[in-house]
């Protein structure tokens, strides 16, 4: 069951993360934040499903990697929600839209970004406790460690204040950003589903 649940978990990751990157390059801005949504609940189930198979040794990498996956989705799926009700169905003005609305890079942009490098930690953590058996598995935790190295930036720049005044979310340096995000990630959720399909077939 926990290997289904990581195929599960990971194949639907690596789906939304492409569905992400192709709604930005459409500009359909309500899909790529919904489908921000399901990236963070299929990401926990990835990681949760990554934990239950870690040797003793590594059982606490796993369980930090786990409370940080739950942060992150948590701090998303506010953000996103926010983005998919309040913000698309109500008419919002002054500060409630310089606050709420994801476009003006004010507080639920820096929760977005700080969400991201909490994610960053979730991976590198869980890239502990990955178990290695193949060079699918190998390179699975290559990347999650690598991964990691997001997290500084995430927390810092939004202290910076280098988001303040800026209206709209659509620059091309932004979108360039996102999309190399996304050719990064991607891999790990394909990498993960092969790590769990190859797990499966070895129980039996």
């Amino acid at each position: 069951m926990d290997h289904k649940i990581g195929m599960a978990g990971s194949l639907i990751n690596a789906l939304t993360v492409l569905l992400f990157a192709i709604f930005m390059l459409m500009h359909f801005t309500f899909g790529s934040y919904f489908v921000c949504i399901i990236l963070a609940l299929s990401f926990c189930c990835m990681i949760g499903a990554l934990v239950a198979e870690s040797h003793e040794g590594t059982k606490a990498a796993g369980k930090i990697a786990m409370i940080f996956a739950a942060i992150y989705a948590t701090m998303i799926i506010i953000v996103y929600y926010t983005q998919c009700t309040t913000v698309a169905n109500e008419t919002l003005g002054g500060d409630a839209q310089r606050i709420l609305d994801y476009r003006y890079l004010g507080l639920m942009f820096n929760l977005d970004i700080l969400g991201y490098g909490i994610m960053a930690l979730s991976t590198f953590f869980i890239g502990f406790a990955v178990n290695v058996k193949s060079r699918i598995d190998k390179a699975l935790k290559i990347m999650l460690l690598l991964h990691g190295a997001f997290f500084p930036a995430c927390l810092i720049m939004p202290m910076t204040g280098m988001f303040l005044g800026s209206i709209g979310s659509t620059s091309s340096g932004g979108y360039i950003a996102l999309e190399i995000w996304c050719a990064y990630f991607l891999p790990i959720g394909i990498l993960a589903f092969l790590h769990f399909k190859n797990s499966g077939h070895s129980a039996h």
